[in-house]
């Protein structure tokens, strides 16, 4: 063969690493290439590797040594020791590991292997010159150094692919996560436990977050007792108003209830009312009456309403239909499943914000359409009114846009395909299968669906396909739509919609690590992208019945980009825009964007950190602003500075209102915590989100250390107030649906509960400015004391009532991990929702409940499990 032919062939079957689809023929030159001579690899190695090569991931060490790079993360680095055990012998060689680690890479040490970081979380192990195989039972290392901290086992992705040029990749079949049949949460057995407080689970010296025991969860949960008439009578979230009959009073629904309707549209009510036959409460001519009607009245806020009920009759007016189907679900909140009696009261109820939203991030990876239909009835019952739908980011588009099929053809899948012309490269752990349920979207009749089932619950859908950053997805599947129409001589159409500009040299890393994520905001197809998108999906939307009339931009961590564009450089050298500086660039494509959206009719909301660059006179006069800052870095300043601004500041502070961020304070709680290590269900409960910068006094920092927080730089301006509040869910290592119930349930009753209801032992906010810390004492002891008793209250309705609810509603909420001590040879166990089973394990025997404290010896595990018996916590042991 020609050394040249032969050569490019070699060139070409590298260029197509691992590339599952087939590569085009090598020219037939008349001689036979023996490509087993050439790679030392065929597809039967890379099958063998795959199903005989153990992987095992352990965290070594946080503590930062002389070979962290000091000049990245203030120095912060942890150690990890990669080790590959093989099951049987392994001769091949050319042959790599691709594997998703979140922080890229420093440094590292192996005889036999290196590795290096390529984009965003994805990096590439390599054989050295020297490799050898592996003999049976032969174990071989790789250290290495990466940024940041490791403190959550689930730090670790899952799918490592093993692949060489030309042949199919293959999943390592010892990093395959699954699923534990008793808990149903994902397990990554490739992942060693941690043991070690000081190395693995803390991030300094100066971390003085506590491992939660069993023993010390028993302490905090000491101070909860059983209440079952406070429950019978308690509304989730609570009302304004509540006037208890004074002689403890029953109405009997064994029978159902007729409803009258009055003057509300069947529309209006038929989920609330379907939720109720959920419940067990039937609709029956010989029920119970309840008489629906609507009397506007210009005082209310939009929601409110009133309840009736008396042993003859339930009455419920609402100001709207709105109102009416919050006073079902209140009625609805009444019920105890199984109980055929409900209090007599008098509730005179409405929201204390107009934005009550819950984000649920499915671009990351892909949740299904039938979860959102979940999510949202149960959204309606506890009255959240506002769906902040994250569509779009660099790993995933998730909605379908007919005139450019491009974005769902290759942004909503991921395989292996270094080209990516075919798919997305298999960021995030997502393994090489296309089809699975991390890859997906949803179409225009499933996204119709979902429009339709929130709207029948009075909730908005809020889209967000991020952009000018996060935007990966969307800006290769329109390159590959480039190079679609260029191979067909059809050079306006390829360019019709392109969003990077392939002589940009701009060398940059978002937040995420992509250096290739950013819309170029100096072309103009970029805008007319924008465009065709948006006037696409408010088709969709007008077409399903519920107008689009906000968009989120996203307009968040845009890191440096542009920078060496030839178009940005004559963009900013022209200054037609009013644009005199590359740094402006990223605040002119958001108000650029803001002003297409102005021109749809749409109102316009983004992230803080985006939208603060912009310019006032330059953006709309409508503008929602989520402020993500945590608190515990100043982030009130933030805060107010939009607020001030006249603009609608929706609350989304990480270090409450994230989701993704574990429960508790242990390294098997699954979850980001760069803002928080503990946020349980309690925790959101406490929160005053009208007063930021008072949480200073009694929470704590990232690593448990007080803080303090100065309100007289940048106070509110007097009479200012916030929209709302919004919960987030993101969705980078939360994989199925399941774990995303796990997340967000059952915090998302608490974020109900502050959303709708302003507490009594809430500190006002003090216009004046103050400074705020763990001496300042402005939330007194009897504030603390009250809400410490509402909590009870609070955490016993869950136990005793809601739960059985959300299993009827088949969600997989959080159960909690068991509080337990062994005093004088006896078990003491309890429970942070009081109400649900407790079972322990005594030496490796069977589960037994526990009813009270009895005596043991030997190893004791506890655990606790739901009310319908079909789903366990986390086990944990007692020491």
């Amino acid at each position: 063969m020609n050394k040249k032919v032969l050569a490019l062939t070699i060139a070409a079957s590298l260029s197509l690493l691992g590339c599952e689809k087939s590569p085009a023929p090598a020219v037939d030159t008349g001689e036979k290439i023996n490509l087993q001579a050439i790679y030392s690899v065929a597809q039967s190695d890379i099958d063998n590797i795959a199903q005989h090569l153990e992987v095992n991931y352990r965290v070594v060490t946080n503590i930062p040594s002389d070979k962290c790079d000091s000049k990245v993360a203030d120095g912060a680095c942890f150690e990890v020791e990669l080790s590959f055990t093989a099951t049987q012998a392994i001769a091949a060689k050319d042959w790599t590991i691709h594997f998703s680690q979140i922080a890229p890479i420093q440094s590292f040490e192996s005889d036999d292997f290196s590795v290096k970081h390529l984009n965003g979380d994805l990096h590439q192990i390599s054989l050295k010159d020297n490799f050898s195989g592996f003999s049976q039972g032969e174990t071989k290392t790789l250290n290495f150094r990466a940024m940041f901290w490791s403190l959550a086992e689930s730090d670790v992705m899952p799918n490592y692919i093993v692949s060489a040029p030309r042949l199919e990749a293959r999943v390592i079949e010892s990093t395959v996560p699954f699923i534990d049949k008793d808990t149903g949460l994902e397990v990554l057995p490739h992942v060693e436990t941690f043991t070690d407080s000081n190395t693995q689970f803390k991030r300094s010296a100066a971390d003085k977050t506590q491992w939660l025991t069993p023993e010390k969860l028993y302490q905090r949960n000491s101070v909860l007792v059983q209440d079952k008439l406070a429950v019978l009578q308690a509304i989730i979230p609570t009302p304004k108003s509540v006037s208890i009959d004074a002689n403890m009073g029953f109405a009997d629904i064994g029978q159902g209830i007729a409803v009258s309707l009055g003057n509300v549209k069947h529309g209006d009510v038929d989920a609330a009312l379907s939720r109720l036959s959920t419940l067990g409460v039937k609709q029956n001519a010989a029920g119970l009456p309840l008489r629906l009607s609507i009397r506007p009245n210009n005082n209310k806020i939009i929601g409110s309403y009133s309840l009736n009920i008396t042993s003859k009759e339930i009455i419920i007016i609402g100001v709207d239909g709105n109102g009416v189907f919050n006073g079902l679900q209140s009625l609805a909140s009444l019920v105890t499943v199984g109980e055929s009696r409900i209090p007599m009261l008098v509730v005179e109820d409405e929201p204390h914000f107009v934005f009550r939203g819950m984000l649920v991030d499915v671009a990351r990876n892909f949740h299904s359409k039938e979860f959102i239909l979940k999510l949202l009835d149960q959204m309606a019952a506890y009255k959240l009114n506002k769906l902040h739908l994250h569509l779009g980011d660099d790993e995933g588009w998730r909605l379908e846009i007919p005139s450019l099929p491009e974005l769902t053809d290759i942004g909503a899948k991921r395989c292996f395909d270094v080209t990516e012309e075919n798919c997305l490269m298999p960021q995030l752990g997502a393994g090489i299968d296309e089809n699975s349920s991390v890859s997906g979207y949803y179409s225009v009749s499933d996204y119709h669906e979902i429009l339709k089932a929130a709207s029948a619950r009075h909730i908005q859908v809020i889209p967000s396909l991020d952009m000018p950053g996060h935007s990966r997805a969307s800006i290769k599947a329109m390159t590959a739509r480039y190079k679609k129409y260029q191979a067909l001589e059809d050079e306006a159409k390829a360019k019709q919609f392109l969003l990077e500009d392939f002589q940009d040299k701009t060398k940059y890393s978002s937040v995420q690590f992509y250096g290739d994520n950013t819309i170029n905001a100096c072309l103009e197809s970029s805008y007319d992208f924008v465009v065709e998108v948006m006037t696409q999906v408010k088709k969709i939307h007008a077409d399903a019945g519920q107008p689009l009339t906000r968009y989120h931009i996203g307009a968040d961590e845009t890191a440096g980009a542009w920078l060496d564009s030839p178009a940005c450089k004559a963009f900013v050298a022209n200054n037609d825009k009013g644009v005199t500086k590359m740094s402006e660039l990223g605040a002119y494509f958001i108000e650029r964007v803001a002003g297409i959206l102005s021109e749809l009719d749409i109102e316009t909301a983004g992230w803080s950190d985006g939208m603060e660059h912009t310019r006032k006179e330059n953006m709309p006069a409508i503008v929602q602003a989520n402020a993500w800052d945590a608190l515990f870095w100043g982030g009130h300043d933030k805060v107010h500075l939009l607020a001030n601004r006249d603009w609608q500041v929706v609350i989304s502070s990480p270090d409450v209102l994230y989701f993704d961020f574990p429960h508790e304070a242990d390294p098997k709680e699954h979850g980001y915590y760069w803002a928080s290590r503990h946020t349980n269900t309690e925790k959101v409960f406490q929160f005053m989100p009208d007063n930021l910068p008072v949480h200073a006094e009694f929470w704590l920092d990232r690593q448990d250390n007080t803080y303090v927080a100065d309100d007289t730089k940048t106070p509110l301006a007097a009479g200012k107030k916030f929209l709302g509040i919004q919960g987030q869910l993101w969705s980078e290592n939360v994989r199925t649906d399941d774990m995303v119930e796990h997340k967000v349930f059952p915090r998302i009753l608490a974020l109900a509960e502050r959303a709708w209801h302003l507490a009594d032992w809430a500190v006002p906010y003090n216009y004046q400015g103050a400074k705020y810390s763990s001496q300042s004492n402005t939330f007194t002891t009897e504030m603390q004391t009250m809400r410490d008793s509402q909590w009870a209250e609070f955490a016993n309705t869950l136990g005793q009532k809601e739960f059985a609810k959300l299993e009827l509603a088949q969600i997989d909420y959080r159960l909690p991990t068991v509080g337990a001590i062994i005093q004088a040879g006896k078990l003491h166990a309890n429970i942070a929702f009081p109400g649900l089973t407790i079972e322990y394990q005594v030496s490796g025997g069977n589960w037994l409940t526990y009813q009270e404290p009895i005596a043991v010896s030997g190893q004791v595990n506890i655990r606790s499990r739901s009310t319908n018996g079909l789903r366990a916590s986390r086990i944990t042991q007692v020491q």
